[in-house]
């Protein structure tokens, strides 16, 4: 008998809006292998359904939320609260730190009076390089060298 290589570990599925219409919303760049893993740690952690996940290249997203620019989305990942309020960078990870209780744990770290302008900060810093951690990591998941043009940033 023939042993086949092994396979990569079996990916969760991210539920949409529509499978979870009572959910916040996490926006997030889909085409970004960083991004993607780290949702999905979000995703893991959220044992309720308190979380759907779209992709800022979603066709919908426009539709959904026509406040929301590709440059904004392109920049920071957007959490849409049911109540309509958005916050995006280290403020959505903020809210997150209160809304999913494994996070709570951070959540006197990230609420440190006057902290949120140094937690923006680092969240800018990282995100402009997401697509080059993504290199650096071995990941060669961006088709037609998409990711190159965010590698000089």
């Amino acid at each position: 008998m023939l042993k086949t290589a092994p396979t990569e570990k079996k990916k969760r599925r991210l539920p949409s809006p529509d499978e979870f219409p009572g959910a916040d919303v996490v926006v997030f760049d889909g085409d970004c292998q960083f991004c993607t893993g780290q949702v999905s740690n979000l995703r893991r952690l959220d044992g309720k359904n308190r979380l759907a996940f779209i992709s800022l290249h979603a066709p919908e997203v426009q539709a959904r939320y026509p406040d929301l620019t590709h440059e904004r989305l392109m920049k920071e990942m957007v959490v849409v609260v049911q109540n309509g309020d958005r916050y995006g960078g280290a403020a959505a990870f903020r809210y997150l730190t209160r809304r999913l209780p494994a996070l709570w744990i951070l959540a006197p770290l990230m609420h440190i009076p006057f902290s949120l302008p140094l937690w923006q900060w680092c969240y800018r810093q990282i995100a402009k390089r997401r697509y080059l951690l993504n290199k650096r990591k071995g990941s060669n998941q961006c088709e037609n060298d998409q990711c190159s043009i965010h590698f000089d940033k």
